[in-house]
């Protein structure tokens, strides 16, 4: 009896020891578990830990728990938070040239979106992040393209979108193109979008379908239309002293990390997007696709790509990229 207590008492030694001797890593995004933010969180926990051996956990905060996205961005780059799932237009204030990835029609595909978070130019954009920044990229979120919904009238033509209040985040390059179109578009910060929508403040927003679908914008709007301007894309950041401080083995266990779960964010677009497609219309929502959206591509490549190539790095790192993505 004595000896099986003492067994029992260095079991529990041994593992309260090892529990002690875990890393752990607070991860912090503003969207629900039940998202793709959530999915992939949940996918980049799962295999740090798995890669790790159980020496590395990942806690998530998912909600905006830990404070707004910018806040988020800001925690990571002093050292405070450990990582932050962001939309990369945040990122662009602390780093401008990040924003070639938001201008309008820069990504045309998920084909796109891959080649341009992928090999070389996913190494330029980590640079960039790292040195104006100051955090590392560590994995990529694949959200869709961001599709307008308002509770007006179905948008096929730029006719029809002319004084519309649609909601944009503080992104001056998508502000500057629904201005271009003729639209009306209003900062608003996400915690108050669905109020927005409600008390009719604002007409509409923008964003992925997943999004739409997870934040029940059904209940507030009748119509969506399919424009294909931007490409949301949305990276897990590290603070870039804090990944430096890290082991070589933990730095790699991390990169492994972040690409197998952007695969995988990947492929949960691919299969979940269209689900939520079909269940706002069973909701009663009017899916339309634009009549000419070559004339939408026209105006901003003529009226908004010219104001921000300074902002970007120079029009010829912009044509560099839109190079390497096939035009």
């Amino acid at each position: 009896m004595y000896k099986k207590a003492l067994l029992t008492t260095a079991v529990f030694s041994l593992l309260s020891v090892q529990a002690a001797q875990a890393e752990t890593f607070k991860l912090g995004m503003g969207d629900p578990m039940d998202s793709d933010q959530g999915a992939l969180a949940q996918r980049f926990k799962e295999m740090v830990e798995e890669l790790s051996d159980g020496e590395m956990q990942v806690e998530l905060y998912p909600g905006g728990q830990l404070g707004a996205e910018t806040e988020m961005i800001q925690g990571t780059r002093i050292g405070k938070l450990d990582f932050a799932l962001v939309g990369v237009g945040n990122l662009t204030p602390y780093a401008s040239r990040l924003g070639a990835l938001t201008m309008p029609y820069a990504i045309r595909s998920h084909a796109d979106a891959v080649k341009a978070t992928t090999g070389t130019l996913a190494d330029r954009w980590n640079n960039i992040a790292e040195e104006d920044a100051g955090v590392h990229i560590v994995s990529w979120l694949y959200s869709g393209f961001r599709y307008l919904t308002n509770s007006q009238r179905p948008i096929t033509t730029l006719e029809e979108l002319d004084g519309l209040k649609v909601r944009l985040p503080q992104n001056e390059q998508m502000v500057s193109t629904y201005e271009a179109w003729g639209a009306n578009p209003i900062s608003m910060s996400w915690p108050e979008v669905f109020t927005g929508l409600q008390q009719g403040v604002i007409d509409g927003q923008d964003n992925p379908y997943i999004v739409n679908n997870t934040m029940k914008f059904y209940e507030v709007q009748d119509y969506l239309t399919e424009v294909h301007y931007q490409y949301s894309l949305q990276p897990i950041v590290m603070g870039a002293r804090t990944y430096q401080k890290l082991s070589e083995e933990e730095r790699a266990i991390i990169d492994r990390a972040g690409l197998e779960s952007q695969l995988y964010a990947l492929q949960f677009q691919l299969t979940e997007a269209p689900k939520a497609r079909a269940n706002m219309e069973e909701e009663g929502v009017e899916v339309s696709t634009l009549e000419n959206e070559d004339k939408w591509i026209e105006i901003a490549r003529e009226e908004v790509w010219p104001e921000f190539y300074d902002e970007i790095g120079g029009k010829e790192a912009f044509d560099e990229m839109q190079k390497a993505l096939g035009r």
